[in-house]
């Protein structure tokens, strides 16, 4: 299990191996964290984008799906992209796409495993204009790197919150899964 990690600020500046992209399917950059990225990282991120799109991906990255590019200008390595779902609201529907978050943070660790990273800055996938329930993202994202297997995330896991409320949230969470949670102020 990785040492998991909460703390309030701003993902692009971490210091660490790879950072996590809350991207859109385009991967060609947008609002929230995925603008963010990209302009902190600079032209090499979208570079990066746009090869894929025009290779491996030209319809896009679908949900729940990772993907690395470089870091470009940011402190770390690897920016590993991935799409959260959208909220669909209450029903049956909310089932199958909470599966398809789960999928995203577990291929996000994943592959930031595999790609050697010792340590990933993760942001709140779908909990901003995706409209996903923040209690419950935490507890996909707590639960799922918490679960994950020692070859199958880096050694640390750090959630990068946007507020304090997202962080209390996060480490609600934490407490209600019994996971070892260290909450950074």
């Amino acid at each position: 299990m990785p040492r998991i990690e909460l703390v309030t600020g701003d993902l692009t500046r971490e210091r660490v191996d790879a950072i996590v992209n809350a991207a859109n399917s385009s991967l060609l950059g947008g609002g929230g964290v995925d603008g963010a990225i990209h302009r902190a990282g600079g032209p090499e991120i979208l570079a990066a984008c746009r090869r894929l799109r025009e290779t491996t991906l030209p319809d896009g990255l679908p949900t729940g799906e990772a993907v690395a590019t470089t870091g470009g200008r940011l402190a770390a390595r690897w920016v590993v992209h991935t799409v959260g779902p959208v909220w669909p609201g209450e029903g049956p529907e909310a089932l199958r796409r909470r599966a398809l978050l789960e999928r995203a943070y577990r291929n996000s660790l994943a592959l930031a495993a595999e790609l050697g990273a010792a340590s990933v800055a993760l942001p709140a996938v779908s909990a901003g204009v995706y409209g996903w329930p923040a209690d419950d993202v935490a507890e996909v994202a707590v639960g799922t790197a918490a679960a994950a297997a020692v070859d199958a995330a880096p050694g640390l896991v750090r959630f990068v919150l946007f507020s304090e409320r997202m962080h209390a949230t996060f480490a609600e969470a934490g407490a209600r899964l019994g996971a070892d949670v260290i909450v950074v102020r």
